[in-house]
């Protein structure tokens, strides 16, 4: 197992580990740290299932981020007298596949310049386009300590990107010169509906027609869905679903991220956070929809089918999923990355954040200039979404 240390001269922390000087060192497994240490740090960090140990583990434990696959991890662990009191999840990347910000633009930049790009150092949830605290940490300054080692590790390293973060992470990562980057997601916020009726009540009529028309058409194909959850979802579920799974990839002409045995690690190890919405006719299944979910949110993941029925995905991976986030009192529904479509199903656009730092001083004063072009670019496309919400004006 690498187990690199790292040195610095540190402040005093007046995190709930006690005062003693911090070790901090990087390693390549989830094996040795303790699963209830950094779930406890997590919790106070804010939470996430997709941070939590179990799902981070069964990633790099089957093999799906690794060094094999571009995805070689460096977890960044701080302790005091063997006690973890912070980590970042970092990865070294020879790609940028699997990411969902796109930066390919930026390393075709540093090649017409005759410069390498990757390695790059990242802080991210593989595969995992979801907003989460990617700093864990219960101390402000144990949260400072951490991204100055991360910085620090990232300098021989073209660059250091952390994704999908949260804005108290965004404004400790800035705080140390790392460049904010704004993009664009759709979620479904729950506000109060008893039903999915209700919810379409709050619609302008001609959002209300076309929703109710396409589900219709997939009852009327004689497809019905079932909720699994947690153990009641079989290896032979599981199994059907990864065959869904690898057919949406190869539909679209891409290679799939994940294997079986990530989904199985998954069912056995976090049983409480997983679901499979699965459509069914005549009780043979045809389609799944895999989600994730906590106490508050449902999160959609991926989904898949064995034939083409027309409307079937957005059933599949819209529909049912805010049917059972009403059902359940769940405050909101992330569909996942991009997707204009799914603003016309009840998702609206809701900003979320990355931080880069770039060791090329002139790259970096390039790339600074693009992401403020590019902020200013996303908040007038907010804006023009906004304006054509598919809710009516007075529930606005």
């Amino acid at each position: 197992m690498l187990n690199n240390e790292l040195f610095f001269v540190h402040a005093r922390s007046s995190s709930p580990c006690n005062d003693s000087m911090p070790r901090l060192s990087i390693v390549d497994s989830f094996a040795h740290i303790d699963a209830n240490a950094w779930d406890t740090l997590l919790a106070h960090s804010g939470g996430s299932p997709f941070m939590r140990h179990a799902y981070l583990d069964a990633l790099i434990a089957t093999e799906c981020a690794s060094a094999r696959t571009g995805w070689q991890p460096r977890i960044l662990l701080l302790e005091r007298d063997g006690q973890l009191c912070g980590a970042m999840p970092l990865f070294e990347k020879t790609h940028s596949y699997g990411e969902y910000v796109f930066d390919w633009a930026w390393a075709e930049a540093y090649q017409r310049h005759g410069l390498t790009y990757y390695p790059k150092l990242l802080c991210a949830v593989p595969f995992t386009p979801v907003n989460g605290t990617r700093i864990l940490a219960a101390d402000a300054a144990d949260r400072q300590q951490l991204i100055a080692a991360a910085l620090q590790h990232a300098q021989p390293f073209s660059s250091m990107h952390v994704l999908f973060a949260p804005p108290n992470d965004i404004d400790a990562l800035q705080s140390q010169g790392m460049l904010l980057r704004r993009t664009v997601q759709f979620h479904w916020q729950n506000m109060g509906d008893q039903d999915f009726d209700a919810f379409l009540m709050r619609m302008t009529h001609q959002r209300r027609k076309n929703i109710r028309q396409e589900r219709r058409k997939v009852a009327e194909a004689g497809i019905q869905f079932r909720t699994l959850t947690g153990r009641d979802i079989t290896p032979a579920h599981w199994a059907f679903f990864h065959r869904c799974y690898l057919q949406t990839y190869r539909a679209h002409r891409s290679s799939p991220y994940l294997s079986l045995a990530f989904f199985e690690r998954l069912s056995q190890h976090m049983p409480e956070n997983v679901l499979l919405f699965l459509a069914e006719r005549e009780g043979t299944p045809i389609g799944a929809a895999f989600n994730v979910r906590d106490e508050t949110a449902l999160y959609g993941r991926y989904w898949g089918s064995t034939e083409y029925v027309p409307l079937l995905h957005f059933e599949a991976c819209y529909y049912q999923a805010i049917e059972y986030a009403i059902t359940y009192g769940l405050q909101r529904f992330e569909g996942g990355a991009q997707g204009e479509h799914k603003l016309f199903r009840g998702l609206l656009p809701v900003e979320t954040y990355s931080a880069h730092w770039l060791a090329h001083p002139q790259f970096a004063r390039a790339i600074e200039d693009y992401l403020e072009r590019e902020s200013a670019g996303i908040e007038g496309y907010v804006n023009e979404l906004n304006e054509h919400s598919p809710f009516r004006v007075a529930n606005a």
